[in-house]
């Protein structure tokens, strides 16, 4: 047996504390700081998700963890300049792995402040870069160039947490944990999650591009590591909007899609044109973008005194008819969920953010009025038969 003592457990009182192996070395090497017992949780359960991102889809991939739960998930397409916009990205050529981190982190960057970083390939220099600004607990890779390595040791004043797995690592097949003192035991979720799934379409509509295709897949494969109950949006290559751990369905719905509608009204034109101060950090300014664009708390930031601290310039607010607007153009979003839409509820919601495909498990006494809220907004919808439950 082989162990890493840690710091402590999930909470400081929790002592003594260990990750460890009964067979064999630990397939990981911690290359920088002290990682804790959370963020071990985090790292793992992100460098099992873009893995799987990657042998599905062929990209590298990227994940931003926060509290065992992916707060973004993307591979590495290139950025349009919208893009590049909305998710401070660096200027210049990024790498495709660098891409797929700022599409991760960019999804919900309030929920990202302090995550734990998961990569599928070789961090390299353009990802590193990316990271060293950021707020951020840590990183796992199965490797990282010298030059990465360099970047990222200057990080948090040298005690940014660096781990670096073994990329042929493979899991026992049953996993156990103890929960007040009983152990548990199953099968590690071993289910494949491509194109496959996809083909029980039972909706009127049955257009699927493979655009949305990777988009489902994406969306499935995050809810795979994702705390249930959860839903997920994604678009172009990333996840949107994740709506983890709630015990409704609907409120996990109504979670990701606000989480969607942020992300898109990150893109209006006014969110684009505010001008913040040159000094405001990188936390401050995330935090005053969702305030701005959040209808109850915009005020929060734009009342008289409050926002010189913030803008050069007072921005006007976007009013309920241009959110309404801007909101009803977007369309063509992935959704998917991890077990089966008990009611209609969750159609009717998830159309309002723009959700056009969809992926579910299927398998409720109320398909028939899922499908029927489907056909009426002309959304094309498969039933996969796989339920993804994560605890």
């Amino acid at each position: 047996m082989t162990e890493l003592a840690l710091k402590y457990g999930c909470n400081p009182n929790q002592q003594p504390a260990r990750i460890f192996v009964q067979h064999d070395e630990l397939p990981l090497e911690v290359l920088n700081g002290r990682p804790g017992y959370i963020n071990f949780l985090d790292a793992l359960n992100a460098y099992a998700l873009v893995r799987e991102l990657r042998d599905a889809l062929d990209l590298p991939a990227a994940a931003s963890f926060k509290h065992v739960s992916p707060a973004g998930a993307a591979i590495g397409l290139p950025l349009t300049d919208i893009e590049r916009a909305i998710y401070f990205a660096p200027q210049g050529d990024l790498s495709p792995l660098a891409s797929a981190y700022v599409r991760a982190r960019g999804a919900d960057r309030v929920s990202s402040y302090g995550d734990w970083v998961a990569l599928s390939d070789t961090c390299d220099a353009d990802t590193a870069r990316v990271l060293l600004p950021e707020v951020s607990d840590g990183v796992i890779a199965p490797d990282y160039t010298p030059e990465a390595l360099e970047i990222l040791r200057s990080k948090r004043k040298g005690g940014y947490n660096i781990v670096r797995i073994d990329p042929d690592y493979a899991p026992d097949a049953l996993e156990r944990r103890n929960v007040y003192g009983v152990t548990f035991e199953q099968s590690r979720n071993e289910q494949r999650i491509d194109a496959t799934l996809l083909q029980n379409i039972v909706t009127r509509e049955k257009s699927l591009p493979q655009s949305a295709v990777r988009d489902l897949l994406i969306a499935l494969i995050t809810l795979k590591y994702t705390q249930s109950n959860s839903v997920a949006f994604a678009k172009d290559g990333g996840a949107v909007g994740v709506g983890a751990g709630q015990q409704s369905r609907i409120h996990c719905t109504r979670l990701a899609a606000s989480k969607a509608d942020n992300h898109r009204l990150r893109q209006h034109p006014k969110t684009l044109d505010l001008q913040f101060i040159d000094d405001i950090s990188r936390p401050a300014r995330d935090n005053a973008i969702d305030l701005y664009i959040s209808p109850d708390d915009a005020d929060d930031v734009l009342r008289d005194g409050e926002w010189q601290r913030i803008f050069k310039v007072r921005p006007d607010a976007i009013s309920a008819d241009e959110r309404r607007e801007w909101l009803a153009a977007s369309d063509n979003l992935a959704l998917a969920s991890d077990a089966f839409f008990p009611f209609g509820d969750n159609i009717e919601r998830a159309h309002r953010s723009g959700a056009r495909y969809i992926a579910q498990a299927g398998g409720s006494i109320r398909d028939d009025d899922v499908i029927a809220a489907c056909d009426k907004y002309d959304i094309t919808m498969a039933f996969t038969g796989v339920r993804l439950f994560h605890h």
